[in-house]
């Protein structure tokens, strides 16, 4: 969800890497040894095709995946100028979608497509000081409340009443104002996803490598809330739990992307895009809980 993948530089890069991998026979690899970071014990990956994938991923009822990458933007979407999808969510059978324009954009805007298909789309004009970037969407379990971020330093997660889920939001589609922020205890940088793992914790993928803020290279983070979502300001606790995998046959610098928390099946996925020219296809880490 890094700036440069709202360019159409990007797109460029990314589709002439798959020409080169493509050409050359090169794929990614990665070592599936588990291990237990953080409470979390890893228990195998998958592999997406980083066009259709990269961006992030949700899980649905019956256990399958839904994914995001740059090719998952609809034409008419992208005609309108939401040329960046992020890391989206399920709930109660409807698709949550995060989008952002570029770098000019004075709005953000979320799409919910019903389980019948329908598609309405909720727009967000930017509040003074708010970042135009829109990493995520992550629905609270009660199905109320839609929490998002924005890149670079942060000291914030953003809330929104879920669009369409809450009566409070236009029943087909409209403007959608803030809600009482999550203020978090210690800074987080550049966060690709978050995910609830229940009604007062979210798992949340960051992107910095840095060793700045955390002692990881590329930490998964732990948030936890001083009570659930109701519309109102809330402290969040953040920890870290362990650093996103960085394995491939490729050197160079690798990207966190989406993460999904699978409550049913209690199954938590992290994406790490390799380097190039592996970046063609998106690493999906699996994680089970060690206790509980």
């Amino acid at each position: 969800m890094t700036p440069l993948k709202t360019s159409a530089k990007a797109s460029v890069a990314l589709l002439g890497a798959v020409a080169l991998a493509t050409a050359t026979g090169t794929s990614a690899s990665a070592d599936t040894t588990p291990r237990s970071p953080g409470g979390w014990q890893e228990t195998g990956v998958s592999s997406v095709n980083s066009l259709t994938g990269s961006q992030g991923l949700a899980s649905r009822a019956d256990g399958s995946l839904l994914y995001r990458g740059l090719a998952s933007i609809p034409l008419d979407l992208r005609i309108k100028g939401w040329t960046h999808v992020g890391d989206p969510d399920i709930a109660a059978g409807h698709t949550v979608d995060a989008y952002q324009g570029g770098d000019d954009a004075k709005s953000k805007m979320f799409a919910v497509t019903t389980p019948g298909g329908k598609r309405y789309l909720y727009e967000h004009q930017l509040d003074a000081g708010e970042k135009l970037n829109n990493s995520f969407a992550a629905v609270s379990p009660d199905k109320q409340w839609l929490v998002s971020g924005e890149w670079g330093d942060q000291s914030r997660l953003q809330v929104f009443p879920a669009p369409l889920l809450n009566s409070s939001t236009p029943p087909t589609g409209g403007a959608l104002p803030q809600a009482g922020q999550i203020s978090l205890d210690k800074p987080v940088r550049d966060i690709q996803g978050c995910d609830f793992v229940s009604e007062t914790r979210l798992v949340c993928a960051s992107n910095d490598a840095s060793k700045e803020l955390w002692p990881e290279d590329r930490p998964v983070l732990q948030v936890d809330l001083e009570h659930a979502l109701d519309g109102k300001p809330v402290t969040g606790k953040v920890t870290s739990l362990f650093a996103a995998p960085q394995r491939s046959i490729c050197s160079g610098t690798f990207e966190t992307e989406g993460v999904d928390y699978d409550s049913e099946r209690r199954t938590l996925r992290a994406e790490v895009v390799p380097p190039v020219p592996c970046l063609v296809t998106t690493s999906v880490y699996s994680y089970k809980p060690t206790t509980g």
